[in-house]
């Protein structure tokens, strides 16, 4: 069977991945009674190094798996970091036709595929008033740097004089979101967020804000990024954060963070709509804050951090003694490790050594604009299995992360509130609450 048909037949199965039945979605009624509405998740996709689905993504979860690899593209040779969470043997093939590979970067073949997988788990279908009061915001840093990197090789280094009319769809930052909105005819807010590694937390915070408010009843959220190409990787290399042989967050001995790519991409739908058609509900999002430090471009605050995390807190309603676990942010640099800690440590209190925080970062890579969305799977699956995604790769314990890291190994333990934390370049902070349902 071609990977084609398995990931088609996952889109139109009358069944949830796990294998309960759905009801057939009723019209799309527009909720207007009391106050704010409740926001839940119905549906997830992704593909990343770990996994080109949600089960599998989350069973390395489980396991503690690595998916960071030698990387292998073109003039990988003259890179001095050659090690990625890549999505290896990617076969665009498998997936598109000839038209529209020549349509779509990969970041937006990566953002397709995931949303293919959410809309189906979900069992919504968008016709008529439900395909009006739906959209998609997603988030991304790079775009179609895939395309800027092949294109701009052509130009320069093979002196052609031409390039594909294609080109600008195709690298567009918001090409995703396009494609999807048309994929899915979603005819409501459709747009795209760019603030760096916080750019899927921002545009899944904000499509939980529209659906929350009633101006939208579903909403497609979450983010991609296709950074692993010469260019991509060269660029970062100026930087000097990256590591060349692992990640390993919060581990004193740490060197930097390795990119990833990949996507996420989740249902976020009106609670009463949800219930309304007899929706597998994953989990609820309650909370949701924003801040900026305007501190420095590339040195992060712990008091920007602690201001988001309190906010996401006092917006979900919650108390610092409800929260059980937090998908960190947690790259692998001395910096962000440091201050991330800092900031969890001051916002909880005494309750901070009773707090999990793991990044699993270290298994798939820092998928940069996208990151948020694949980590937010480990978030829905602490809720719904009980089981806490580890922190690998870590072998020395630092005092300035004195905190429970879950290292190298899942645990099983309920949490019934989690969060998600985001803080890019910039000083942009956005972190995200969810609730068990």
């Amino acid at each position: 069977m071609s990977a084609k048909k398995t990931r088609d037949d996952k889109s139109k199965d009358s069944k949830s991945t796990d294998g309960k039945a759905r009801t057939k979605p009723s019209s799309a009624a527009h909720y207007t009674s009391g106050g704010p509405r409740r926001v839940v998740i119905t549906g997830m996709g992704t593909v990343n190094a770990l996994g080109l689905d949600v089960p599998t993504t989350l069973e390395a979860f489980r396991e503690g798996r690595c998916g960071i690899t030698q990387l292998d593209f073109r003039d990988v040779d003259r890179l001095a970091i050659q090690i990625g969470g890549q999505i290896h043997d990617w076969q665009p093939e498998n997936w598109f036709n000839r038209q529209q590979i020549l349509l779509y970067d990969k970041f937006t073949q990566f953002t397709l595929l995931a949303a293919k997988e959410a809309v189906g788990q979900s069992g919504l279908q968008f016709s008529g008033e439900l395909g009006l009061r739906s959209g998609v915001i997603l988030g991304t840093a790079g775009g179609g740097l895939n395309t800027w990197d092949e294109n701009y090789r052509v130009v320069y280094e093979e002196k052609k004089n031409r390039v594909h009319p294609f080109v600008v769809p195709k690298l567009m930052n918001n090409a995703a979101a396009s494609h999807v909105s048309m994929e899915f005819e979603l005819r409501g807010p459709a747009f795209t967020v760019a603030t760096a590694c916080a750019s899927s937390n921002h545009a899944m915070g904000l499509a939980f804000q529209m659906v929350r408010s009633g101006a939208a009843s579903v909403m497609l959220t979450g983010g991609s990024e296709a950074m692993l190409c010469f260019g991509g990787v060269k660029a970062w290399e100026g930087l000097r954060v990256m590591s060349r042989d692992a990640c390993r967050p919060f581990s004193a001995n740490r060197n930097g963070m390795v990119q990833g790519e990949g996507a996420g991409v989740f249902v976020f739908e009106d609670y009463e709509h949800a219930r309304a058609r007899g929706a597998d509900i994953l989990a609820e999002v309650v909370g949701f804050a924003m801040s900026s430090d305007a501190q420095d471009i590339v040195m992060p605050s712990a008091q920007g951090a602690e201001r988001a995390i309190t906010g996401a807190m006092k917006d979900a309603g919650l108390n610092p003694e409800d929260i059980g676990y937090i998908n960190a942010h947690g790259t692998g640099t001395a910096a962000n490790d440091k201050t991330e800690c800092a900031a969890v440590a001051h916002a909880f209190g005494h309750h901070a050594d009773r707090l999990m925080i793991s990044s699993t970062k270290s298994m798939h890579g820092h998928v940069i604009g996208g990151t948020g969305a694949v980590e937010l799977l480990a978030c829905v699956m602490a809720l719904r299995e009980g089981v806490i995604a580890p922190t690998i790769g870590y072998e020395e314990p630092d005092p300035e992360c004195a905190l429970d890291v879950v290292p190298n190994e899942a645990r099983e333990t309920k949490v019934t509130a989690v969060l998600s934390n985001a803080f890019a370049f910039g000083g942009l902070n956005a972190v995200i609450a969810l609730r068990q349902v």
